[in-house]
């Protein structure tokens, strides 16, 4: 069988129409979903973007054990396996992380590989003198991002029509590969959009709101620095988060247009029959509700909650839900299992069963950040649990992940076997997160689904019960001992 997966970075679930909440019709994204199995329960695992694809193409969740970086020299590589039963393997993706230095590992592990360049920080073209004047949007970047409007800017002031934009770019190219790969394949379709910043060309510009207000509010506000982000909170208005909001649905229609280049070839080589697809995201991107933008801790629902629409030719979805506990660590067994791949997940469980029908019961999920609190659900209930203190915290690798003139790179401590089921030595490495959170949250999600009011305190016996939960399932992943101590997970 031929395997098909589309990955749209930073879409909301909600803005899917298949979900029942979406603004903006997607007709395309609606022709997948009409023959899929809509899953409804899909959550992140790792975040952010390459911790999510080490879950992907390794079947590890590395939450608990690293930050963002490379594939491990241990580590499954997914495309690998799928070709040695059989299937040619190619991706096409302007996800630029691919490569940089620290995310290296998963690209090259295809066949066939058509990188799309000049995205949010590719250093694709030369910069823009520090004299060279840019235009307003540009300097609305700025004042928040200081490098990033103007690093962007010159990668895309040459642009001139929606057709040099980077989801008609990808997904041209996409589907040119799709018409070319002689069966039996494996090709994996990546668009960096629907990622800010939250630029779009004409007709989208004057569809979504007023052109001119390009050049009033900022198209990229700032999260991953939380004092930028309160600055930028205290004085933003509802009409700059409104604009915000209209130009992210701007990307989100953009991308549903190109995509249906990809449906369309589908259609023309009558690949329906012989051709599981699957489509899902990294993480959605909450856009300024609590004050928040981003995918950071905590994990609301709001981006941690995620779309998966599967077709598979022998079990024809048909637009049905399905309401099993699943995650992104699952979709690496999944995609082995449809290519018939010789391979076992560290972590995560095939999908497939759900599929034909079967049930796949599992007590709960964990999902988070490295560094961060660690949030699991039962399905019916939602626990965040922050960091209790500024407890012990190291990162785990048989490799330093940048050089030594980059970032984040503490000396090592110690060498060891740390990480059960990896062979391969681990470096032990002193790690410093800022805590985004001291704060413990619990939903209960039938009766709050906005996850709106926590009762942390007002319902003593379940928060035992799910603290109980996640212990087990941090217990489960093997997670190093520091990690209990600073979740205040002590027996």
């Amino acid at each position: 069988m031929n395997v098909l997966l589309v990955l749209v970075d930073s879409l909301n679930r909600a803005d899917v129409p298949a979900y029942g909440t979406a603004e903006v019709a997607l007709p395309n994204l609606d022709r997948l979903a009409r023959r899929a199995f809509r899953f409804d329960n899909h959550f992140v695992g790792s975040l952010p973007c390459m911790p999510a694809r080490r879950e992907l193409y390794a079947g590890f969740k590395e939450l608990l054990w690293r930050p963002w970086g490379p594939l491990e020299p241990a580590d499954a590589r997914l495309p690998r396996l799928v070709q040695r039963a059989g299937l040619r393997t190619a991706i096409v993706t302007d996800h630029y992380h691919y490569w940089e230095e620290s995310a290296n590992g998963y690209l090259q592990s295809f066949q066939q590989t058509e990188l799309v360049r000049g995205h949010e920080w590719d250093n694709w073209r030369g910069p823009v003198p520090a004299d060279e004047p840019v235009p307003a949007w540009v300097e609305r970047i700025e004042r928040w991002r200081p490098g990033a409007g103007r690093r962007y800017y010159a990668n895309v002031r040459d642009f001139e029509t929606e057709e040099d934009f980077f989801p008609a770019r990808t997904f041209r190219a996409a589907a040119a590969r799709l018409a070319s790969l002689r069966p039996p394949f494996f090709l994996q379709v990546e668009s960096f959009d629907v990622h800010e910043p939250f630029h779009v060309p004409e007709p989208y510009r004057s569809r979504f709101g007023d052109p001119a207000d390009d050049d009033r509010f900022t198209l990229w506000p700032p999260y991953q620095d939380p004092d930028a982000l309160a600055a930028f909170m205290a004085e933003t208005t509802p009409e700059e988060l409104a604009f915000v909001r209209a130009r992210y649905l701007a990307k989100v229609a953009m991308v549903d247009r190109w995509l249906g280049m990809l449906l369309d070839v589908l259609d023309e080589r009558a690949l329906w029959d012989s051709t599981a697809v699957l489509f899902t995201t990294d993480h959605g991107h909450d856009l300024g509700t609590r004050g928040f933008f981003g995918k950071q801790y905590p994990h609301w629902e709001s981006h941690a909650r995620i779309p998966l629409l599967v077709w598979h030719p022998a079990f024809p979805g048909g637009g049905r839900g399905i309401d099993a506990l699943t995650s992104t660590v699952d979709l690496f067994a999944t995609i082995a299992e449809l290519a018939d791949a010789d391979a076992e997940a560290q972590h995560g469980r095939s999908l497939v069963p759900l599929l034909a029908g079967r049930s796949a019961e599992r007590d709960g999920l964990l999902y988070g950040t490295f560094g961060q609190g660690v949030c699991c659900t039962d399905g019916e209930w939602t626990l965040f649990k922050s960091p209790a203190a500024h407890g012990p915290l190291y990162a785990y690798s048989s490799l330093l992940v940048e050089s030594r003139d980059g970032k984040g790179v503490g000396l090592p401590v110690e060498q060891g076997h740390f990480v059960p089921g990896v062979p391969l030595p681990q470096w032990r490495i002193p790690a410093e997160v800022r805590p985004r959170s001291r704060e413990d949250f619990l939903f209960h999600r039938p009766t709050d689904p906005a996850q709106e009011r926590n009762l942390w305190d007002d319902e003593p016996a379940q928060r035992g019960r799910m603290l109980e939960l996640l212990r087990a399932l941090v217990e489960s992943e093997g997670a190093p001992p520091e990690q209990f101590e600073r979740l205040g997970l002590q027996a």
